[in-house]
């Protein structure tokens, strides 16, 4: 499964569970309505992998002012 396909999979869970669903299954697992904040951590979690893929990543670069 790709990262896409994961986060489309975690967002779909995360709307019903707010539309009301007290459970979602996503592939094997069942996601219970308590549990999404770790939805969410797992959501920015793959939001981020997603935009290093795509090359969206942060470089940063320190330079010497003497």
């Amino acid at each position: 499964m790709t990262t896409q396909e994961q986060l489309d999979s975690v967002n779909a869970a995360i709307r019903a569970i707010e539309g009301g669903a007290q459970e979602y299954r996503i592939g094997s697992r069942l996601v219970r309505r308590g549990e999404l904040k770790a939805l969410y951590a797992e959501r920015a979690r793959l939001e981020a992998k997603a935009a290093q893929e795509a090359g969206y990543g942060v470089t940063v670069a320190e330079f010497d002012t003497r």
